[in-house]
Formats: structure tokens, C-alpha cells, sequence
């Protein structure tokens, strides 16, 4: 990886690409450090800090809060990230399944996606204002009751209380700053569709999760500082964090190459094409193959198994239940909790096999060979031929839903080992997403490289 990217910055073409991507990176970052207006900054640091210290998983909140890189939880201009235009994309692709009229866009080539394009832009701009409202009366009603000199105040300034037309006022420009950062958000990662390298949302996306790795470090250091008993409590020497520290690198290290490995496997049916002869000539007759990717919902049926989980834990975060039936109802949705590690498992598998039934077709892919003159080897063209498909698909996706299974519950079985190991969550939505940037982005360094025929490369 190294090396390609040296070759790449030797080529002045790419080099510009390379320094444009990384101007945007910049941008970006900036973004998510300048607060919306209105925000009392240090009463809102000591709210997240309390949500998020709940749990690291469990609420939308620290799970937003995650994919911006620390945005949401300041309420920076950038707070809402690239979520909503990845729900929103979401949404269109089942959409397009779903709706006549969409599905034909998708067959009408660039036309028809520029035009799906537009929509999907339409519609993260809506869902921008949805979500921005609904943080901000999350913000609005929320109250610090943590000990301290803003006891009992709100989290906006207090002018923002004096009249009604004030607390309208600032309500439409937090909301209206909030949107209008997802919207520059989605404009930059067009932006580096077109003049940069890699995929601009994957790669805002990236942005934003990389920059909460010093954290993770941070807590790695205080993790270890308990094993030699120099952490900031002066506790005792605890010699089992040593070994928890290594543990989590080597595991780490592990699940790295594993995404690295599963992202490039894939299963190969045989194809082959019958003879035809046409004037005089004869086409045909070539042996092939139909790839079948392992991971075939990459990442998403993580996040949508995330997102349904962090419902329970969202609402008790505006509820601020912790005693009675109802504390210990939403406590069972906790990350360390066996029943979310459980209902976490049974939702990748389903969500896994959902996406596989909406993207791959087996009756129209059999179709498509039979046209072509094309066949499986021992099996008949047809209905055989779909039910064989079938199998295979149903047999990939159980591979690679246990594959997707092991990357998310492995860091929260991890965090069961001790309670100071809870911050420590390696995140198997952030890691796919990291490494599987990553691997693309190369990807397409090294495919411009063979545009130009750069000779070390090829060599």
C-alpha cells in the first residue's frame, strides 16, 4: 500500500488528486471543530461526556457520534456527518426495488442514474432537517445535573430563554447550520468524486472515524498505566491489564487481516457459452465465471442491526431512566448486556440475507445466461439454473454474515473481560469501514497508475 502511494505522488497528475482529496480531509476536519451558534460549549461537553460514558454503543447518540469523529457530541457545524445521505441513499436503493418507476431510472443508464442522484440529494437535505430538528430539541430540553458550576442549566445559552421569538430564532438557525453542514458535506465528497481519489463520502467517512483513534490510544495508555499502577488514581500495580493491552493489538492486528482477506474473497460459478455461428463466423464457446462476493452487504448490515439497537438506549437517553422496571428494562439494551449481543447476532444474520434477496436477482440471472447462450456446467438452463444460483447465494450470505458476526461481537465480548475495558471498543462497523476505504482507495490509485502505464508499477 505504501509503495503504490509513493509511485502515485511520483506521477504530478495524481499527486494533484492525492493533495485535493486531502485539502477536502482538511476542510472537513476545520468543520467539525467551529460550534453552531447559540451552544453553551462547556455544559454540553459535560452532557456527552455522560451520555457517551454510558455506554459506548448503546444510544444513538455515541453511535452518531462515532461516524462524525467526535462532531456530534460538540454540535459543530458538521454534527450530522454523512449520515443522512448514507440513510438516504439506503433508502432509494430499497426504493428502487420497491417502486416501478425507479427501478426503470436504473435501467436507463447515466441518464437515469444522474436523475437518482438528484433524488437521493433532495431527499438527504430532507433528512438533514429531520434529524437537525430532532437534536435540537434534544439540546433545547436537555439539562446537566452533573455536579459542578452549571448545575441544573441548559445546554443552549440562557439568553436563548428570555422570549419566545429568541428561542424560534435560534431553533431555526441551529436546525437550518445543522443541515446546511450536511449539505456542504455531501458537496465535498462530490467534490472528490471529481477531482480527487477514492469515493468522497467513503472517504469523509473515513476522515471522521480515523480522528477518533488518539482516543482510543489514550485509553490503551490508561488501560496500561493500571498494569504498572500509574494511571491517575495511584492505584495498585494490576499486572492482568498488560496482558488485556497486548490482547486487544493482537486481536486488532487479526481482525485487520481478516477484513483485508474476506473483502477480496469470492465465490466463482463456472459459465460456460455455447458455440453460434454468425455468417461466417463463429462466436462463443469461451468458459467463464459469475464472481459472487463473500461480503456482500459489506458494512450495512452492521449499521442497520446498530441503528435498530441504539433505539432502546436513545429513548432511555431522554428519559434518563435508571431505577424501577423501566431502568432495568433499558439496561437489558445495553452493549454489555447478553440479550443485545445476542439480538445483535440474529439481526446481522437477517439484515444480511435481506440486503442479498434485494441486490442479486437468481431467476433474472439465469434469464440473462439462458439469453447469452450460456450454461453451468451439469446443470440445465432455466429454473434449474436459478435454483442452483439460489443455493449458492444463500450459502455465501450465511459465510459472510457469520464473518460480519465475529468483526462486531468480538470487541463487545472483549469489553465483558473487565469494566475498564468497555472504552476499548475496537468498533467492527469503524474498522470495515477504515480498512475497506483503505483497500478501494489503492485500488484505484493503482488502476489510474495503469491508465497512464507508469512503467515501476508495471514493472
Amino acid at each position: 500500500m505504501l509503495k503504490t502511494i509513493r509511485n502515485a505522488w511520483s506521477i504530478p497528475d495524481l499527486r494533484n488528486k492525492i493533495l485535493f482529496t486531502l485539502l477536502i480531509i482538511l476542510v472537513f476536519r476545520i468543520g467539525s471543530v467551529i460550534p453552531v451558534p447559540f451552544i453553551n460549549t462547556n455544559v454540553l461537553a459535560d452532557v456527552m461526556s455522560a451520555a457517551n460514558g454510558l455506554d459506548q454503543s448503546s444510544n444513538m447518540i455515541a453511535y452518531l457520534n462515532t461516524l462524525s469523529g467526535g462532531a456530534f457530541s460538540n454540535a459543530t457545524l458538521f454534527a450530522m456527518g454523512i449520515t443522512p445521505y448514507i440513510n438516504s441513499s439506503i433508502i432509494i436503493q430499497l426504493l428502487c426495488v420497491a417502486i416501478p418507476a425507479l427501478e426503470r431510472l436504473t435501467k436507463e443508464g447515466e441518464a437515469g442514474r444522474r436523475k437518482i442522484g438528484t433524488i437521493t440529494r433532495y431527499t438527504t437535505v430532507g433528512l438533514g432537517l429531520i434529524q437537525g430538528t430532532a437534536y435540537y430539541f434534544y439540546l433545547f430540553n436537555t439539562v446537566d445535573q452533573n455536579k459542578g458550576d452549571y448545575l441544573n442549566k441548559h445546554i443552549l445559552i440562557d439568553s436563548v430563554y428570555s422570549d419566545l421569538f429568541t428561542k424560534i430564532f435560534a431553533g431555526v438557525v441551529i436546525v437550518l447550520v445543522f443541515t446546511a453542514g450536511t449539505a456542504l458535506m455531501m458537496w465535498l465528497g462530490e467534490q472528490i468524486n471529481k477531482n480527487g481519489i477514492g469515493n468522497g463520502i467513503s472517504i469523509l467517512l473515513f476522515a471522521g472515524i480515523v480522528a477518533r483513534l488518539p482516543k482510543t490510544i489514550d485509553t490503551l495508555i490508561r488501560i496500561w498505566g493500571l498494569g504498572t499502577g500509574s494511571d491517575a488514581t495511584g492505584g495498585i500495580a494490576q499486572p492482568k491489564y498488560f496482558i488485556f493491552v497486548i490482547v486487544w493489538i493482537i486481536m486488532f492486528l487479526a481482525i485487520i487481516w481478516l477484513i483485508t482477506f474476506m473483502q477480496d474473497s469470492e465465490r466463482r460459478i463456472p459459465i460456460q457459452y455455447a458455440k453460434r455461428v454468425v455468417g461466417r463466423k463463429m462466436y462463443g464457446g469461451q468458459s467463464s465465471h459469475l464472481p459472487i462476493k463473500v461480503a456482500l452487504g459489506g458494512v450495512l448490515p452492521i449499521i442497520f442491526a446498530s441503528s435498530i439497537l441504539s433505539i432502546p438506549g436513545t429513548i432511555n437517553l431522554f428519559l434518563g431512566q435508571k431505577e424501577g422496571f423501566w431502568g432495568t428494562f433499558f439496561s437489558l439494551f445495553n452493549s454489555n448486556s447478553w440479550l443485545y449481543i445476542g439480538l445483535y447476532f440474529v439481526l446481522i444474520l437477517m439484515f444480511a440475507y435481506f440486503y442479498t434477496t434485494i441486490q442479486y436477482n437468481p431467476v433474472e440471472m439465469a434469464n440473462n445466461l439462458k439469453q447469452n447462450n450460456g450454461t453451468v456446467p451439469g446443470i440445465r438452463p432455466g429454473a434449474p439454473t436459478a435454483a442452483y444460483i439460489k443455493k449458492i447465494l444463500s450459502r455465501i450470505t450465511l459465510i459472510g454474515a457469520l464473518f460480519l458476526s465475529v468483526i462486531a461481537l468480538v470487541p463487545l465480548l472483549y469489553g465483558k473481560l473487565d469494566i475498564n475495558l468497555s472504552g476499548l471498543s475496537l468498533g467492527g462497523t469503524s474498522i470495515i469501514i477504515i480498512v475497506g476505504v483503505a483497500l478501494e482507495t489503492v485500488k484505484q490509485l493503482e488502476s489510474q497508475m495503469m491508465m497512464r502505464h507508469y512503467k515501476g508499477f508495471l514493472d
